[in-house]
């Protein structure tokens, strides 16, 4: 893999860990007010849909190739956005 190509990977997987944020405050926001077992199923379906939806889109950067550095740049991503979100 070229390092063009990686830096690409680091940089969506950065911004995708921000979405991930932003969708995951969003869902939490949907299921307070819902029964549980709904509550469990849009779990288990956001779950499922955040994993595919970043691994498709890896899929076309990358061919799918996945690194540890890609997830540890998604959690980066997640956890400033957690902490400027704390911080308004």
């Amino acid at each position: 893999m070229s390092l063009k190509i990686q830096i690409y990977s680091l940089l969506f997987s950065f911004c995708y860990g921000i979405l991930f944020f932003i969708l995951l405050e969003f869902n939490y926001k949907l299921l307070y007010e819902g029964k549980l077992l709904y509550r469990i199923i849009i779990s288990f379906l956001f779950a499922i849909f955040i994993s595919l939806l970043y691994f498709v889109i890896l899929l076309k950067i990358n061919s799918g190739i996945l690194h540890i550095y890609f997830f540890l740049s998604i959690f980066t991503g997640y956890l400033s956005s957690f902490l400027i979100y704390n911080k308004l």
